[in-house]
């Protein structure tokens, strides 16, 4: 087991993250040499990506061809159920309702009340990245959101321990929409996958056939460069 594995993962914190794609044997090819991941065949139609034998992300492929080509971050939670509920309470929507994944754990897909997506995990065998925090493991997500305070008062209250608790070491932050994208950009949350290199990582990034979207550029938590692969997922990477 990973050194930095961490073995449960407290309500609010990324624990996961998975690439919605078209084509996911192309997108093995991409991220496989950008980040150096080897990959399995897992529940349904995922591929997990692994990193030294840790698992790290996953690749599925897209049931509907309408559905956006994107990262999605998990956030870990005891019972889904009891989170939906409260998401739709503080305003937000739920896209999919909590379903198992095998045994592997429950998630469901939901909204804040400005439309940014994200996911959520009740883990049962699958508690969640094995590695991360590391070269090719996840880093950060950052909200990018358009009414600041808003957000702050969603999200502080959904996740507030993990956010403000006595050991909080927050894996995500918030900016405005405004900061890096078009302002007709909708609110999102963009993951982050660590690097040693920005600059070389992004000369990968355009071998490979993606392109970059903007950066680098110094933000609060490192260097950041935001870029999309080569089937048009968005994510951003960083050097701390």
């Amino acid at each position: 087991m990973a050194e930095n594995r961490a073995s449960v993962y407290a309500e609010g914190v990324p624990c996961w993250v998975d690439a919605q794609l078209a084509d996911v044997e192309a997108g093995k090819r991409f991220y496989g040499e950008l980040f150096g991941w080897a990959f399995e065949d897992w529940f349904g139609s995922f591929a997990q990506a692994l990193k030294d034998g840790e698992p790290v992300a996953a690749l599925v492929r897209k049931v509907d061809g309408r559905l956006p080509t994107v990262w999605t971050v998990y956030f870990a939670t005891p019972d889904a159920v009891a989170l939906v509920r409260r998401v739709r309470e503080a305003g937000g929507q739920i896209v999919s309702a909590p379903v198992p994944a095998g045994e592997l754990g429950v998630t469901a897909l939901v909204t804040d009340p400005e439309g940014a997506v994200f996911a959520l995990w009740q883990p049962q065998e699958h508690p969640g990245f094995g590695r991360r925090h590391e070269p090719g493991t996840f880093a950060w997500a950052e909200l990018y959101a358009r009414d600041a305070e808003a957000a702050d008062a969603f999200y502080g209250d959904l996740f507030q321990e993990a956010l403000f608790g006595t050991d909080a070491e927050p894996d995500f932050g918030r900016a405005p929409v405004s900061d890096v994208f078009p302002a007709e950009m909708p609110p999102h949350f963009l993951v982050h996958f660590a690097v040693e290199d920005v600059p070389a990582a992004l000369e990968d990034v355009l071998r490979l056939g993606g392109r970059v979207q903007a950066g680098p550029f110094e933000a609060s938590y490192g260097t950041v460069a935001v870029v999309t692969d080569n089937q048009g997922a968005s994510f951003a990477l960083l050097h701390r």
